[in-house]
């Protein structure tokens, strides 16, 4: 794997104008460096695309940012860093580069993963960028614009949440180098930017029905990160905005554009089930509860980031319903303390018989059923909908928690992201999913207002009535009362699972660091340990330090 780096400030600019489409911004795109009159949606796709894509071909050979295509994506590189040093889910290889420093958190100013993610969300922005300065800021435009000035704002959030602090610029040059904003100037940018682009963009829901231009972001994707950025206010800048959290998501329910996807179908998939299913961008009910979703398509968007990386990352050959005819990557599985969400007693069903050699996908589910270990089994176990592991005989037996991280079987297999149709019809290819990342889905909202609300009042079951609606969607038996913070803070997991947050929900808590809470593997030992407080962010990276000296080290590193 090699370091990810910017070709040439020329390239950042060039990929402005190559075709960069995304499924219903399927349109010519030209390059606005050398047209008199950029087309606004052609390079509005470009922006969109930079989301869910790697590169000008796919899977690889014409990356963004390096030849090492697949590692540069933006969901891949976030999603690494927001979920590998959780109590969520663990990397199976740890040989791999940088793996044990993100499993063990024990990064560094010079770890090549967090220059990963830094370096495609500083090149995002300049693509941003590019396309603002482009584009001319009329009547004609200024909904595409406001759609990238959102895409920016959320990029800035992004580096806000990872970092601690950004690199900021709003304008396209060459000779002008980004300057550094603390917490609060970052913070209060992307509040006053978020207010004045809302009532430009389109109306709440626009684009969340079939029929619309699913993908683009509405008004409500930007009411949905302005309560994400609110909730988080006190962990970032040491002042609590919590009204502001619960008057955005309010805006949201009072909209009735969006509703959680609730229905169990005719295939006995349930509403969770269907949100991350590879026709989750036909599927009227798994439309609505996305407010934001990253577009991906078999045949049009091949990358090796995206769903494909969370399809084939959490699955091993022999397992059964990998929904793909190519050899699984068998990286990704759960950690004990993630198991324990929805089995606080250890008790998940589990196979302890291998398979016999040669069994077929049906003999493995025979006996799977036998065992007691399927998917639906666990599920219903657990008495949850969102349960979604398998622990049965296909691809070996598992342990749930493990004294050494080697292999693959070391933990529960997590089962919640397929390339398998919720109306068991054909994908559109064999070998690249279909399934779309719902990046922002309504179900946030629930869970931000209930914190918000307890977080305001210090009451826990201020909580609770929201914390229910999305128990009730599970099927989950409903919660009398909450008895602490970590009841909201476990109800996070239980949701949002392996959706690239979850290093965010444990610091709000005040969970990520320290001890206050321990996990299998965390800080290095395999019942969990204390971790320095200044991991809570990650650092700049050296090379970026040492080429622009407006910038600062991150404290600690």
């Amino acid at each position: 794997m090699k370091k990810i780096f910017f070709k040439s400030i020329a390239a950042a600019v060039l990929t402005v104008g190559l075709t960069g489409c995304v499924n219903d911004l399927d349109i010519s795109s030209i390059d606005p460096q050398s047209s008199p009159s950029a087309d606004p949606m052609g390079v509005l796709a470009k922006c969109y695309s930079t989301l869910g894509l790697t590169g000008q071909a796919g899977p690889a050979g014409k990356g963004d940012l390096s030849d090492d295509e697949g590692e540069s994506g933006f969901y891949r590189t976030t999603f690494n860093l927001q979920e590998l040093p959780t109590d969520e889910c663990a990397w199976a290889w740890q040989d791999n580069p940088d793996i044990p420093q993100l499993t063990y958190m024990q990064w560094n100013s010079s770890s090549v993963r967090v220059g990963w993610a830094y370096t495609r969300l500083t090149y995002d922005i300049t693509l941003f960028n590019s396309y603002l300065q482009q584009v001319e800021d009329n009547e004609a435009n200024r909904l595409y614009r406001a759609e990238v000035r959102f895409l920016r704002a959320l990029h800035y959030w992004y580096l806000l949440d990872l970092f601690g602090k950004v690199p900021f610029k709003t304008e396209f040059n060459i000779t002008e180098l980004p300057v550094e904003y603390t917490a609060q100037q970052i913070y209060d940018w992307i509040d006053q930017e978020l207010t004045e682009i809302e009532p430009m963009m389109a109306e709440v829901g626009t684009y969340s029905k079939p029929g619309g231009e699913y993908g683009r972001a509405d008004r409500g994707a930007a009411y949905l990160l302005h309560a994400r950025l609110a909730l988080n206010s006190e962990t970032y800048t040491g002042k609590p905005d919590y009204d502001k959290a619960i008057e955005y998501c309010n805006k949201l329910e009072q909209s009735r554009a969006y509703e959680l996807s609730t229905r169990t179908n005719d295939n006995g998939y349930t509403g969770y089930e269907q949100l991350f299913m590879a026709d989750n961008d036909e599927n009227e009910q798994a439309m609505r509860e996305t407010i934001l979703p990253i577009r991906q398509d078999g045949a049009r968007t091949r990358n090796y980031g995206g769903s494909t990386y969370l399809v084939l990352a959490t699955r091993i050959s022999g397992m059964p319903d990998v929904g793909l005819a190519i050899a699984p990557w068998s990286c990704l599985f759960a950690r004990k303390s993630m198991v324990d969400k929805f089995f606080p007693a250890g008790d998940i069903p589990m196979s302890t018989e291998e398979a016999p050699a040669g069994a077929s996908e049906a003999e493995i589910k025979a006996l799977d059923m036998q065992d007691g270990s399927s998917t639906d089994q666990i599920t219903a176990a657990a008495g949850d909908d969102r349960a979604l592991f398998y622990a049965g005989r296909g691809g070996g037996i598992r342990k749930n928690g493990t004294d050494a991280i080697t292999t693959f079987t070391d933990g529960i297999s997590i089962v919640k992201w397929s390339n398998i149709r919720s109306d068991n019809g054909r994908v559109s290819d064999t070998s690249w999913p279909d399934t779309d990342i719902p990046l922002f889905r309504y179900a946030e909202m629930y869970l931000i207002r209930a914190e918000a609300k307890w977080r305001k009042s210090r009451n826990l079951n201020d909580a609770l009535a929201d914390i229910n609606v999305l128990r009730d969607r599970a099927h989950a038996t409903r919660l009398p009362s909450i008895n602490s913070e970590m009841d909201i803070l476990d109800e996070w997991c239980r949701e949002f699972y392996l959706e690239g947050r979850r290093r965010s929900d444990l610091r709000r808590f005040d969970c990520f660091t320290g001890n206050k809470y321990l996990w299998d593997w965390k800080g290095g030992s395999a019942t969990g340990t204390n971790v320095y407080s200044h991991y809570d962010v990650y650092p700049f990276p050296d090379t970026d330090l040492n080429n622009n000296s407006n910038l600062t080290p991150t404290p600690g590193y």
